[in-house]
């Protein structure tokens, strides 16, 4: 859906993205159940801002923020993560069809 090869993906913001991806999933006649998240950042470190961040992604996807789960580490300098060259994310989402 965002390729980034394509120019008008470049610094877009990534709340907008999950929220046009959502509404197309919602289009379909799904809605989110939970979603779990792992971030690994060596910095800026994330475990502060957890629950401001799960709170701002359980807005974007219309759930209660206790069904976003979001755990944060670090690469313990080592790897690309570690060497603080990349971010990574990953995550599951769980949806149900809406009734």
């Amino acid at each position: 859906m965002f390729p980034d090869t394509d120019e008008a993906n470049r610094r877009r913001d990534s709340a907008e993205m999950l929220r046009i991806a959502h509404q197309k999933v919602k289009a379909v006649g799904y809605r989110v159940m939970n979603l779990d998240c792992v971030v690994s950042a060596q910095r800026p470190l994330l475990s502060p801002h957890r629950t401001t961040i799960s709170e701002r992604i359980a807005d974007l996807l219309d759930v209660e923020p206790d069904r976003i789960g979001l755990k944060a580490k670090t690469g313990e300098k080592v790897g690309p993560v570690g060497r603080e060259e990349v971010i990574e994310a990953r995550c599951v989402l769980l949806l149900t069809r809406d009734e």
